[in-house]
């Protein structure tokens, strides 16, 4: 990568990479970088795995008022400036859901409506899962095609949740398992970060060797790799650190920040 490397395109991941998750905040040295990265030109994407009714505060806190934004791992691509989705994938996930319920006894499941909230089965912790929930009959949940499908195994944790579903082959669907919760989030097949990304990069014709991804979780490894340069942040899982084209300071360093800073010097 060369010293004078200055991305015309910015994805970054929101909790572990923007926010502290401990701390539920965003500080305010990365706010700070994201608006120079901004302010540069560069074309800044949230991209999550978070619904839009979560994406959206964080837009509002970052004064983020123009671009797009990728939420449910790149189901839904959002207008930032209409605060609007404007695509959104879905998938039959009554199959997936199926296949959970045998592998993960007693999870309980969120079947998202976009910008509405979610169907669940049970309630989950609204601190966790964004928006509005309406209690549905799990065989109702997936009457309708969705979006992005949430399983939490509660009294479990991550670790135990990936072993379990460690070569199990769910129908039709991308899968990960959250960094932090007990959480496997189904979207639609072939869908992730990095592919919706690079479709949006397409569209908007920024060259393939001007793009740079920041993320922390499992669900960041296809877009760290699309990037020209994808940094992990320092307390991800060690396979995507070793995988990234970097490690930079951890969340709680703000090492988002001193990296936009450099690459925006």
């Amino acid at each position: 990568m060369s010293v004078d490397f200055k991305p015309d395109l910015v994805a970054l991941d929101i909790d572990g990479t923007l926010l502290n998750p401990d701390t539920d905040t965003i500080s305010d040295a990365v706010k700070a970088a994201v608006r120079r990265a901004v302010d540069s030109g560069a074309q800044l994407v949230l991209a999550t795995g978070r619904a839009f009714l979560g994406t959206a505060p964080v837009l509002d806190e970052l004064g983020l008022t123009s671009g797009f934004a990728l939420c449910s791992n790149g189901s839904v691509l959002v207008d930032v400036a209409r605060r609007e989705p404007v695509s959104v994938a879905s998938f039959d996930a009554t199959p997936v859901l199926r296949a959970l319920q045998e592998h993960l006894p007693g999870a309980i499941f969120a079947a998202e409506d976009v910008g509405v909230g979610n169907l669940v089965s049970d309630p989950f912790d609204p601190d966790k899962l964004h928006g509005p929930q309406r209690i549905t009959p799990i065989d109702e949940l997936t009457a309708h095609p969705v979006p992005r499908l949430i399983a939490e195994w509660t009294e479990h944790d991550p670790a135990e949740l990936a072993e379990t579903l460690a070569g199990v082959r769910l129908p039709n669907c991308t899968i990960s398992v959250d960094t932090y919760e007990p959480w496997v989030t189904v979207v639609p097949e072939g869908l992730s970060k990095g592919a919706a990304l690079e479709k949006l990069r397409t569209e908007l014709g920024i060259a393939a060797g001007r793009t740079f991804a920041a993320g922390d979780g499992t669900n960041d490894f296809e877009m760290l790799s699309w990037a020209a340069r994808g940094v992990a942040m320092g307390q991800a899982p060690l396979d995507l650190r070793a995988t990234a084209d970097d490690t930079i300071g951890t969340v709680a360093e703000d090492g988002l920040a001193v990296e936009l800073n450099r690459l925006f010097a």
